[in-house]
């Protein structure tokens, strides 16, 4: 299965939050392909960042370039503008916008910690969201 991980989902996974199992459990599935988007990978980096230092953040990144996710830095006008039409009918933060866009790319599954924003959204989109916690 193609799976689509937001930051969220990631950060979970590195700080080993609630929900980290479940993540865990996808990305060793040799049956899944996961992704993560440029811009959601740039918002695990500036947490690490943020709260570490430059060391923790490039470390981060190492750890995960060793893992099984493939990077997206996809940036053409047709995923772009799927992501901002999804800014503009559902107001989620730009993010967000982004997995939901690489998950329809893909045609798979959004992989979130984020209900807050995704679940009352959830019915108005295409394909399935999996909450980790």
């Amino acid at each position: 299965m193609n799976l689509a991980l937001d930051s969220s989902a990631l950060i979970a996974f590195l700080k080993d939050e609630p929900g980290a199992e479940v993540v865990e459990r996808l990305l060793l599935d040799s049956a899944n392909t996961c992704y993560v988007h440029a811009i959601n990978l740039c918002e695990v980096f500036y947490d690490f960042l943020r709260r570490g230092g430059e060391q923790t953040a490039q470390a981060v990144l190492s750890d995960l370039a060793a893992s099984r996710i493939v990077v997206s830095e996809e940036m053409d006008s047709e995923l772009w503008q799927e992501a901002g039409r999804n800014k503009a009918h559902m107001r989620l933060p730009l993010g967000d916008c982004f997995l939901l866009a690489m998950t329809s790319r893909i045609g798979g599954q959004a992989v979130t910690a984020d209900r807050g924003d995704l679940e009352p959204v959830e019915a108005d989109v295409k394909y399935p969201i999996r909450f980790i916690r």
